[in-house]
């Protein structure tokens, strides 16, 4: 299964391509907001509306080496939400869209 995760350019530069993958929510609320592609786009307009231009991690689950839990979020619709890191294996793809 693929899940996807949207990070600011900036942000995604000061990592270390080395290191596994770590989002500022996981040490704020313990887990790192992903989305279902039909999800995308709401969260894009909802959180990102101000940016020019944002990153897609696209996260193949069945590599990720950190727990995956589905959990209701905003509206009550579930969204899939990943409790560590994000090993390197499982980002797929990181696609540049701008808004």
């Amino acid at each position: 299964m693929l899940v996807y995760h949207v990070v600011l350019p900036e942000y995604w530069i000061e990592m270390d391509t080395e290191r596994d993958y770590v989002a500022a929510s996981l040490a704020v609320e313990g887990f790192i907001h992903c989305s279902y592609s039909g999800q995308l786009d709401d969260v894009l307009k909802r959180y990102y509306s101000n940016a020019d231009e944002v990153l897609i991690l696209t996260i193949d689950t069945d590599k990720l080496s950190s727990r995956l839990v589905e959990e209701p979020s905003t509206n009550n619709e579930i969204y899939p939400h990943i409790y560590g890191p994000v090993n390197r294996e499982a980002i797929v793809e990181v696609e540049p869209r701008k808004l």
